[in-house]
């Protein structure tokens, strides 16, 4: 399997499979003299470890992460960062019974198709497990923007149901499990996901991701467009089926007055009045903040039984027994940040190169 790294000046690789004995990744291009230790990344990966809540997955992981090298006295040395996360609580037996059958919605199908051979237990690379790696380069990547660039992200939505923007507080989110901004949505939130996880389905939600703080000037006109390469790392995680920046698919039904955003000066600045585009322009960060949606699908592991076929050509019923998240777009926040982060170091690199 190839197209294992993302990145251009910050590259970024992992490797390992959800059931094998260890997921990690390298982090290529990190420059020089960042103080970097585990406990720097280690409070990003607790926000994404799994069996936090009755909400995610009980599958007990304490993802604690090792950094292997690129690092001496507390300082990254310029050379590749390599860190590393031992799996410790593989249940490859739940697998057993669909290693041939194919779960409707999932990638078992797809990977045959093109490899014509997989690895069942938990999906292999199609694990939402490899995420854990991209929330830990995440952590280096901030390191890399500073604490200038601020990279926050919500769930806005689980399914159908809405949050109340009036009621947005970012201090919320760390008060319930589902990074919550509207404390009244997540109450809500926790009555439908314990019907869905009863009845041994799933659902799926819609994710914000914002960086404030950004300068002005990352990105570039045409094939390398900041908001381009952020959609693709975005559409890179695991379920995701969209992506919209700014006022995004609603901006279709606007007038051109009402959608574009107005300038003034203030004190020698431009000041916009709106952020209707999200904070990119022409793929060039404008200074604003970024704003980033994404859509999770519902998890395709369930406890229903639905119709599929066997690697044998046989049509049979699948029912996905096992530990698994009824809504993955909950701990895809942390993964949304991360991957946010990496697209912007990277590209703040990049900046740096051309324009210095």
């Amino acid at each position: 399997m190839s197209h294992n790294t993302f990145g251009h000046l910050l590259r970024v690789t992992t490797w390992g499979e959800s059931h094998g004995p260890a997921i990690g990744c390298v982090v290529d291009g990190c420059p020089p003299g960042l103080a970097l230790s585990e406990t720097d990344i280690q409070p990003f990966l607790d926000q994404r470890r799994p069996g936090q809540s009755r909400f995610t997955t009980q599958r007990q992981e304490p993802d604690q992460v090792r950094i292997l090298s690129g690092v001496y006295e507390g300082l990254t040395t310029g050379t590749p960062v390599s860190l590393l996360i031992e799996n410790t609580d593989q249940r490859s037996k739940d697998y057993a019974n669909i290693a041939a059958r194919y779960r409707p919605g999932h990638a078992d199908v797809a990977y045959d198709m093109k490899y014509g051979h997989r690895d069942p237990r938990g999906g292999g690379r199609s694990s939402a497990r490899e995420t854990a790696m991209r929330v830990a380069a995440g952590a280096i990547a901030r390191k890399i923007l500073g604490p200038e660039v601020v990279i926050r992200g919500a769930m806005v939505a689980l399914g159908s149901d809405m949050l109340d923007r009036a009621r947005w507080d970012w201090d919320e989110v760390d008060r319930n499990p589902f990074f919550c901004p509207d404390a009244q949505a997540a109450t809500r939130w926790a009555t439908t996901l314990d019907e869905i996880r009863k009845a041994g389905s799933s659902i799926g939600a819609v994710l914000e991701v914002v960086a404030e703080g950004v300068p002005p000037g990352l990105g570039a006109p045409l094939y390398a467009k900041l908001d381009a390469e952020i959609a693709a790392a975005l559409m890179s995680i695991n379920a995701v089926k969209g992506v919209e920046f700014g006022d995004g698919f609603a901006a279709a039904s606007l007038r051109g007055e009402e959608n574009a955003d107005e300038m003034r000066m203030a004190e020698s600045k431009i000041r916009f009045l709106s952020n209707h585009a999200g904070g990119i322009l022409g793929g060039i960060a404008t200074g604003q903040p970024i704003v980033a949606r994404f859509a999770v699908k519902p998890t395709s592991s369930i406890l229903t039984s639905k119709q599929s076929v066997s690697a044998s050509g046989e049509d049979v019923e699948v029912m996905t027994k096992g530990r698994h998240d009824p809504c993955v777009g909950i701990r895809a926040v942390p993964v949304g940040e991360a991957m946010l982060a990496c697209v912007l170091a990277d590209h703040l690199l990049r900046h740096r190169a051309q324009c210095g």
